[in-house]
């Protein structure tokens, strides 16, 4: 073999094995390049610019649900819901509540609300609450008649507090009896006197009542259907008179106790008829 062919021979050989040196390139390995991307998908924000991100994101979140509860129609009025009422006609209620279509139920002033429906002479207690999302519930107690009183040349209801609430014209409901008194109303004592006498009764004594007058607060009468009178007196005692009218009216009845045209049940501990 010839010295120039061994040459070539090892120059082929020995380019296979070494790094070209000179002009030629050096190649990239493979996993130095795939590592590069993942260097660069590593970066964060600085802090600062993090912080002011989060900070307009949130604002817009809040502006978003300031604008949902406060304008958006979302959460806006659109029925008045009214329970509890039985005489009253609803559509005055919903009236004298004043909350209009449309407003945004956290704007609706629930106290001011009931504050003009307590205002209608019907009602003893109402409450006004938000039904979210868009319903108002107005829940009245209306008053209830006990009695029936001749005011300045009408007759007015009265409730169990004296309450004058509403006229009639024609027969009172059932079981509301004439009360006669000199100047009818809360603040009368004649008033809640007679009127405190007239609720402690049991149901069946108080269906015999047809009047009940005082003149002053010490001097309550009854008057019962058949005619008979029950002197009562004075506020105090109430309960325990009532009772014991009751056992009084059942001796009668079972005819243990001679009939009489006046009980007077006004000392419950030393009744007299006569």
């Amino acid at each position: 073999m010839s010295r120039a062919a061994t040459t070539r021979d090892r120059a082929r050989s020995g380019g296979r094995g070494r790094r070209p040196h000179g002009g030629a390139s050096e190649v990239t390995p493979l996993r130095s390049r795939r590592r590069r991307p993942a260097q660069r998908s590593g970066r964060r924000l600085d802090p600062r610019r993090r912080w002011l991100v989060r900070a307009a994101v949130l604002a817009v979140v809040v502006a978003l649900a300031g604008w949902v509860v406060l304008a958006s129609p979302l959460l806006a009025v659109r029925s008045v819901q009214v329970d509890g009422v039985s005489t009253l006609s609803a559509d005055l209620v919903v009236e004298a509540a004043g909350i209009g279509p449309g407003t945004p139920l956290v704007r609706v002033d629930t106290a001011a609300a009931a504050a003009r429906v307590a205002g209608l002479p019907q009602v003893a207690a109402v409450e006004v609450t938000r039904g979210w999302p868009q319903t108002v519930v107005v829940t009245v107690v209306e008053r209830v008649p006990v009695a029936v009183v001749e005011d300045a040349g009408s007759r007015a209801l009265v409730d169990r507090e004296g309450v004058l609430f509403d006229t009639i014209t024609g027969d009172p409901p059932p079981g509301v009896v004439p009360l006669t008194v000199a100047d009818p109303g809360p603040d009368d004592a004649a008033t809640t006197a007679a009127l405190g006498a007239l609720v402690s009764l049991p149901r069946d004594v108080r269906a015999q009542v047809t009047g009940v007058s005082a003149t002053s607060a010490d001097d309550v009468t009854l008057t019962l259907t058949d005619g008979r009178t029950v002197l009562w007196g004075t506020a105090d005692q109430t309960d325990r008179k009532a009772r014991v009218l009751d056992g009084l009216l059942d001796q009668i009845d079972a005819g243990t106790l001679e009939p009489a045209g006046t009980l007077d049940v006004s000392t419950p501990d030393a009744v007299a008829l006569r």
